[in-house]
């Protein structure tokens, strides 16, 4: 069957090869999606196991629709018994890029009428609505007059992993952190170091990658349990199989900030994500850290001045790149931003730019390739 695992902009590719390595077939990259074909069992993998993926759909119907009118009569004409009953619940959403439909919430409106239409007309009864958590969630996709109809088998996005119970303003999205990690190149065959880590969404994801552990290792639930063809036992497989592919991981994944609080709550959640003792972290400002033993990744989130005030944000982006010439010789250092002025104050070139969004905010994720240092195998340091 064909599915949809929709991303962030930029992330496609990545998500593309992470449905590869689960054994997708028919792999077509989507702007901020990724169309596959696979299996019930590879929906459930996709769901527990992709990084990179906010939500997968099930595609059923595709049509052509000029007017309200024919959307209304073409959603009805499709069997939704074969996907709920009249006793279940129902939530719908939608898209548009269209100029025949310019309200998304006037199509999800109409959608949800022929739906519940159908019903009556058979029963004289109607699924209820249900915004969080119904059985079935409606996706609906409108480019010019072209319809696409999906159903969801995620419910709240996979970026809520679940172990972020400790916040600070301005976190970063745990699926973008986990393009970051991926789209660095990291091997995992050196160590990983955060400087200003926050909350600890770039360690957490880092590790979950470094250990092989499922990004959504902590959710109970998803919406496709709530599915008549939902298979417990397919469930538990899948669950199972992914615990044993976790894996050991000899090289240090650290992180620092200035903020004790943020300290504090980068603990608690490395705490709740199951991960003590994996990620080591300690108070410290970037410019006075002692640098562990290169070769080394790392990977920053710095204040942009958008939703974070610096008191002057070109010197202090001036002083990351101070720090990162005098201190980091063979490291590679990748830092995102929106401030696009402040970046160029880091002053040093940029081996790789690519356009990500942290939320609505336009950034540039760079990579910075300081000359090269030891080749001698990384040792364990110790934070201080």
């Amino acid at each position: 069957m064909q599915l949809l695992a929709k991303t962030l902009h930029g992330l496609e590719p990545i998500l593309a090869n992470e449905l590869r390595q689960l054994g997708a077939t028919d792999i077509e990259e989507r702007t901020r999606a990724v169309a596959f074909e696979g299996d019930i069992h590879l929906m459930y993998r996709a769901n527990l196991e992709l990084r990179t993926a906010i939500r997968i759909l099930m595609p059923i119907a595709n049509f052509k629709a000029n007017n309200e009118d024919q959307l209304y009569d073409k959603i009805k004409a499709i069997d939704w018994e074969k996907y709920m009953s009249v006793k279940d619940t129902l939530a719908v959403d939608a898209v548009v890029a269209s100029k025949v439909f310019n309200h998304s919430k006037y199509v999800a409106l109409k959608t949800k009428d022929a739906i519940v239409d159908q019903f009556r007309e058979k029963y004289r009864k109607r699924p209820n609505v249900k915004v969080y958590d119904p059985t079935l969630g409606v996706y609906i996709y409108i480019f010019n007059n072209e319809v696409n109809v999906s159903i969801d088998s995620t419910g709240q996005s996979l970026h809520k992993r679940g172990y972020r119970v400790a916040s600070v303003d301005a976190p970063i999205n745990e699926v973008l952190a986990a393009g970051m990690v991926l789209l660095s190149g990291w091997e995992k065959d050196r160590l990983l170091m955060d400087p200003m880590c926050g909350s600890g969404t770039l360690l957490i994801e880092a590790a979950m990658y470094a250990y092989n552990i499922a990004p959504n290792h902590l959710r109970k639930h998803f919406a496709f349990m709530n599915w008549a063809s939902y298979e417990a036992k397919n469930w538990t497989a899948v669950r199972q199989h992914a615990e044993a592919q976790q894996v050991d991981h000899p090289h240090p994944i650290m992180g620092w900030d200035k903020n004790l609080g943020c300290v504090r709550k980068t603990e608690q959640n490395i705490e709740a994500a199951g991960l003590t003792g994996k990620i080591e972290v300690a108070r410290k400002r970037f410019e006075q850290l002692k640098p562990p033993p290169a070769p080394g990744i790392m990977l920053m989130n710095p204040p942009y001045d958008e939703r974070l005030e610096e008191d002057d944000i070109g010197a202090f982006y001036e002083t990351i790149g101070d720090t990162l010439k005098k201190k980091y010789a063979g490291f590679n250092a990748w830092l995102i931003s929106a401030n696009f002025e402040a970046i160029k104050q880091v002053g040093l070139r940029t081996s790789r730019k690519m356009t990500l969004y942290n939320g609505k905010l336009e950034c540039k994720f760079v990579k910075y390739e300081l000359y090269e240092g030891s080749k001698k195998k990384t040792q364990a340091p110790t934070l201080e």
